[in-house]
């Protein structure tokens, strides 16, 4: 066996723990509410603009990576990809955050809009799920310099975290006027 095989195999197992137990962790604290439970916390509201810019902040640092690794600036677009993860556990910690603190808004929108935000939303949240495998095997492929598989994964990862990116900046957009 390869010592880039061994690595693989060495993170393969947390790469399964994390992409299960990432979004149940979230979806179950997502339905704690630390204010209903009793606890005298004050509600996090500045957040949703703050992790919503640090979505749009990570899929400029996407195209960013992307532009850097066509320009064979490797270096860089290992540094990028690196912050980019960074920002996403950000958000993803952020996000927790308001909830645990905060009531859930409701969209308000009407007719077409309405569907428009919840396919938003929906695609969001699916491929957010969706996408954590798929970072993790990316990242630990360049670890361990196996970069055909690299390449090869990559073209099916950015896109999708793309997605999420933006289309968290979009949910965000389209939510806000419901604020309290």
């Amino acid at each position: 066996m390869s010592n880039s095989t061994a690595i693989e195999q060495k993170y393969n197992k947390w790469i399964i723990v994390l992409s299960i137990a990432i979004p149940l962790v979230v979806a179950a604290l997502f339905g704690v509410n630390l204010r209903k439970l009793g606890f005298n916390v004050e509600p996090l509201t500045f957040l949703p603009p703050i992790y919503a810019s640090v979505n749009g902040l990570t899929a400029l640092i996407l195209l960013v990576a992307l532009w850097a690794i066509k320009n064979k600036k490797i270096k860089l677009h290992e540094g990028l990809m690196k912050t980019a993860i960074l920002c996403s556990v950000l958000f993803l910690i952020m996000y927790v955050a308001y909830h645990m603190t905060s009531d859930s808004t409701k969209f308000g929108g009407e007719g077409a809009i309405r569907y428009l935000y919840y396919f938003i939303l929906i695609t969001h949240i699916v491929l957010s799920v969706v996408v954590i495998p798929f970072v993790l095997v990316t990242y630990v492929r360049a670890l361990s310099q196996r970069f055909d598989k690299h390449k090869k994964i990559a073209r099916i990862t950015f896109p999708i975290w793309l997605y999420v990116a933006i289309t968290g900046v979009i949910v965000y957009i389209m939510i806000s006027p419901y604020y309290n």
